[in-house]
């Protein structure tokens, strides 16, 4: 038996433009700035209810899922019946801790988005939450928020280098490349 060929499939040079040049930055700079303000002006708003995180935490959770499940029936519905399983048993039983999570997690999302820092992960995490809004039937600006969070994503490299990313990256690294923090003796 022959060792496999080796196959490099080489990336077309507008996506490698997009995706790996500083000359792109200013693209990224524009849609992460605008992505992080949406995302922070969200979780603060959230924050400082009390149906978020005050004193009837959870309810804004416990309402939101149960709209969700009365989106589950009919010949199409807009909540398939995992996701719906999901909210009844786990997000409602569950939710002033999902009120904080999402508080907490939209508002870091938003700030390390519009610093810049460690853009990939935030923009993963975004399109997480993103995703979960839209498994539970609700469009609004979600298909927008994660169509820009995916491509951000894709651009890690480049959208952050107007922001911390720039220095970060070089400093912790990435798991296949440690950075100048572990080159220290």
């Amino acid at each position: 038996m022959s060792p496999a060929k080796l196959v490099a499939v080489s990336e077309p040079p507008i996506a490698r433009w997009l995706f790996a040049s500083v000359q792109a930055a200013p693209i990224w700079l524009v849609l992460r700035l605008y992505l992080g303000y949406e995302w922070l002006m969200a979780g603060l708003g959230k924050i400082g209810s009390p149906a978020w995180t005050g004193a009837q935490a959870g309810a804004a959770v416990r309402g939101f899922a149960q709209g969700a499940l009365q989106k589950t029936g009919g010949e199409h519905p807009d909540v398939a019946g995992w996701y719906a399983a999901f909210l009844r048993e786990f997000v409602i039983p569950n939710a002033p801790a999902f009120g904080w999570t999402v508080a907490l997690g939209e508002t870091a999302v938003g700030i390390a988005l519009v610093l810049g820092l460690f853009t990939g992960i935030a923009a993963f995490f975004g399109c997480f939450m993103n995703l979960n809004y839209l498994f539970a039937g609700t469009v609004s600006a979600n298909p927008l928020w994660l169509l820009i969070a995916i491509f951000l994503m894709l651009a890690w490299r480049n959208a952050g280098w107007w922001g911390l990313d720039r220095f970060a990256l070089r400093w912790i690294g990435t798991p296949w490349q440690p950075g100048e923090m572990f080159h220290r003796r």
